[in-house]
C-alpha cells in the first residue's frame, strides 16, 4: 500500500515547490519593464499634511501648472494641486517609492491620473 501512495506525495511535493517557486519570483507584485508609475495624494489625508507638501513640493520643481491659467489649476482644490505637484517631485526624483511618501499621505499607482489638458508625467 506504501508503494501505491508514493506518486501522490510526490505529486505533492512537486506542486508544492511550484507554488512556493511562484511566489517567492514576486510576479505578482513587480511592475513590468518600463511600466509608468504616478505619485498622487490620498484622498484621506489631512489639509495640513497636503499644504505642507505641496508647499515642499514646489519649492523642489516648478509648479506653474496649478497657477490660475495652467492646465492643472481646475479643479482648483488642495487635493488636485498636491496630487500634481507631489508627482513632479516624485518623476522629478526618480520615481522612487521613498520618493512618494510625503508624510504617508501619497500612493503610487499604475493608472495615468492625467485629464483634460493636464498631462502627469
Amino acid at each position: 500500500m506504501a508503494r501505491g501512495a508514493q506518486p501522490s506525495a510526490s505529486l505533492l511535493l512537486f506542486s508544492l515547490g511550484l507554488v512556493l517557486l511562484y511566489f517567492s519570483s514576486g510576479s505578482t507584485i513587480r511592475l513590468a519593464e518600463g511600466q509608468k508609475t504616478w505619485c498622487v495624494a490620498k484622498p484621506s489625508a489631512d489639509d495640513k499634511v497636503l499644504t505642507a507638501n505641496l508647499d515642499y513640493a514646489c519649492s523642489q520643481v516648478n509648479c506653474g501648472v496649478i497657477q490660475p491659467g495652467g492646465p492643472c489649476f481646475n479643479p482648483n482644490n488642495l487635493v488636485s494641486h498636491a496630487a500634481v505637484a507631489m508627482n513632479l517631485y516624485y518623476a522629478a526624483h526618480g520615481r522612487n517609492a521613498w520618493n512618494c511618501y510625503f508624510q504617508n499621505s501619497a500612493l503610487v499607482v499604475q493608472s495615468d491620473p492625467s485629464y483634460g489638458s493636464c498631462t502627469y508625467y
